[in-house]
This record gives C-alpha cells, structure tokens and sequence, in this order.
C-alpha cells in the first residue's frame, strides 16, 4: 500500500553556488512536538514553515507561522506550494486536509495512518488483521451495545469515543466498584445510559479492562529509503489519564516483540516518519492500545538521552537521509510538567536533568514542558527522579 503520491521526490539540498544548503520543510500544527521538530531540523539547516490556527503557537519560534485553520484549503495549498516537503506534529488533521497536500507534495506519514490511527474502530481492525494481540473489544453504537458489550465482555470495562479522545478524554469506565454499587452492577442499563450521554451518544468502542502489568511503548522511525531504526522499549506511568513519567534503559525482554510489532505495522502502510505504539503488558506479553502516526511524548527522553532524538530521525527518515543511531546513553527518564512549572532553579540542580519548557500559558492538566534525566545505572537514576518528583506536582495535584 502506497501511502504517497506518485513520483514524490524531493529537490536536492544545494544553495546558490552548488554548496550544501537545507530544505523548506512544512508542518501541520504548531505545537510543542512542532517546536523540538524544528529545533532538531534548524540545527540540521533546515528552515520550516508551520500551519495551525493558534496565536504565536510553541512552533512559531523556531520557524514561520501561517495562522489558519487546518481545514483551510488556501492556506494548505500555500504551504504545499511553498515547502520542498511537508509532514504532520498531530494525528488528528482533518483526513480532507492530508488528502489535499498529498496531491500536491510530500506529504509524510501519508493519509492512510493517519485514516487509521483517527479511528479507534479502523485502528483495532487493522491490529487484528495484523495478528497482533489486543484486550477484548466490541463496537458501540447506542446504549443497548455498551450493555451488552459489558455482558459479553465483563467488568470492568472503558468506553472510548472512536475519534478525538486523548489524555483520557472521550473516555468513561463502566462498572467499576464504586459505579457498579451505586447503579447496580455490570449491565445495567442506568450505568450504560448515563456512559452514552457522557460521550454525547458519539461512535465509540468498549474495551475490557485489563489487569496489566505495566503500559509500555515503542518508538520507531521508518526512512524513504526503508532504513528502519527502533528505539528501547520505554515503560511508562499515567496520573489522571496523562503520561507522567517515562523510563528507558536497556534489555528489556520484549523489545524484540514490540519491534516485530511496529515492524509490522510500518511496513504494511508503507510508513515514512517516527510512528510511537502503546501496549499494555499482561501475564508476560504485549497487548497492542494504540498506535500514534507521529513523534511522541513517550520518546522525549531521547532529547540528550540517545544518541540521536526522534525529531532528529523524523527530520532524517522524511528526507531519505541515513539514520541516526537510537539507542540511549545509559539510563534515562522523561517526567512531563503539567498544569504548573516548578522552580528551574530546584530542578537544574540535580544532576543529569535537562530543562525543555513549551513556552505555553500555563491552566489545569496542560502539558508545559518536560524534564529529561539521565544516570550511568539504574539506581542512580531512581535516585534523581525521586529528587525531582519531590519537586514536580504530578497531573492530578
């Protein structure tokens, strides 16, 4: 499956004289993920041109703003005419947009992840088709669905919408204690009626609730040229239903399953670009969550953590440049700061740490920046991120 346009070739990098000079790459969404793209490519002497309808977005101070809609077909042509390339920070651009800029440039990862990852229902069928594992699921439809659904499938379970859900929105638990009490267990009709009007009666997918041992994720970068490169299999923590904390190291014994797995799904779609996929860890094996067609908050570590980051093996993997080696300079971390900044100076003090701040305004459960740390062994970094967890409010505070 072919994800790109035909004959989608990208001019040669040269300047005036014939010297070595960047290209003019474009970016759907202007985001903090825009941001450390285009630090990681102006370093490489690329320049960047970013499309998203917000005021002075993160992105915007490290490259062009063109402030517009992402539906905006006269601003999307404008940046499809203008870059040598194009490519996405977000999963959730309107499949029309992506469409549009794919007939008129590179357009990298392509329309087809990005139709399967939007959709929880297309996402799971194409796991499956894949022979991957995944927790047991139904489709829903209307209330009668999510009773029977949790029938069928036990309790507890977690409603999610299909579409747009994310740091654990669009999303509602049936039958947990406290819930099945209160309206009368698994099934119950008040339970799965009060679930639907929570999720405004949207398209969504019931899933049982695994007894997992861990959430884990890999990130992987795929180039032009086919050159796949993976990074360790990074084991992270949620609060409230947003990633808190990320740990990396080396030899974990499913990495090889999980690269077999994004392998897979790499391939299958044709995919250019670093792809992140979630799996939950149940009785020893990988039970896949989803996939997100872009780089992601659990690779964030890799800023000064590996040996090279996964904005830089986007920027690489998009333009058919060799890439960068993955692998991590010892022992490394990643804690997200959400809703408020500690005090730098706190922070900075500890060693090993590295600062990165979106430059957001901050308000409840907003992802402001992140802190990379990093150790030679494992309990020394355990050590340095307790030190700064003593310093950091986690996202429920």
């Amino acid at each position: 499956m072919n994800q790109r346009r035909e004959n989608c070739e990208i001019p040669a990098a040269t300047g005036h004289r014939g010297e070595p000079a960047g290209l003019h790459i474009g970016v759907i969404g202007g985001g903090q993920l825009g941001q450390m793209l285009g630090l990681a490519g102006v370093a490489m002497g690329h320049r960047f041109t970013f499309l998203d309808p917000g005021y002075e977005p993160p992105a915007a101070s490290v490259g062009r703003h063109i402030q517009a809609e992402l539906d905006d077909s006269e601003a999307l042509e404008r940046l499809s005419v203008e870059c040598d390339v194009v490519t996405l920070e977000f999963e959730n651009v309107p499949l029309a947009s992506a469409e549009l800029v794919a007939r008129r440039n590179c357009l990298m990862p392509g329309p087809q992840a990005l139709a399967v990852a939007q959709d929880r229902l297309e996402e799971k069928q194409f796991f499956e088709g894949l022979g991957l594992g995944l927790a047991p699921w139904v489709q829903v439809d209307s209330v009668n669905d999510i009773v029977q659904g949790i029938r069928h499938l036990g309790a507890p379970a977690i409603l999610k919408t299909r579409r747009m859900g994310y740091d654990g929105k669009g999303q509602v638990r049936l039958a947990d204690s406290s819930h099945a009490a209160h309206e009368g267990g698994p099934g119950n009709p008040g339970e799965a009626a009060s679930a639907w009007e929570a999720i405004d009666g949207a398209p969504a997918v019931l899933e049982k609730m695994v007894d997992f041992e861990r959430e884990v994720s890999i990130v992987a970068a795929r180039s032009r040229t086919g050159e796949i490169c993976f990074y360790p299999l990074a084991t992270n923590l949620h609060r409230a239903g947003i990633l808190w904390e990320t740990t990396v190291g080396t030899g974990d014994p499913l990495q090889s399953a999980a690269e077999e797995a994004a392998r897979l799904v790499l391939e299958k779609i044709d995919y250019i670009g670093v792809l992140a996929i979630e799996f939950f860890v149940q009785d020893g094996r990988l039970l896949v969550n989803e996939m997100a067609p872009r780089v992601h908050n659990s690779g964030h570590w890799s800023l000064g953590g590996a040996r090279t980051s996964q904005f830089e093996n986007h920027i690489r993997a998009i333009l058919g440049w060799p890439l960068g080696d993955p692998s991590p300079a010892g022992w490394a971390a990643m804690l997200n700061l959400v809703g408020s900044l500690p005090d730098a100076r706190a922070v900075l003090a500890v060693p090993g740490v590295s600062w990165h701040d979106y430059g957001k305004v901050p308000r409840p459960r907003r992802k402001l920046g992140h802190l990379t740390v990093t150790a030679a062994e494992p309990g020394e970094l355990e050590s340095r991120l307790d030190r700064l967890k003593s310093l950091v409010a986690p996202p429920d505070a």
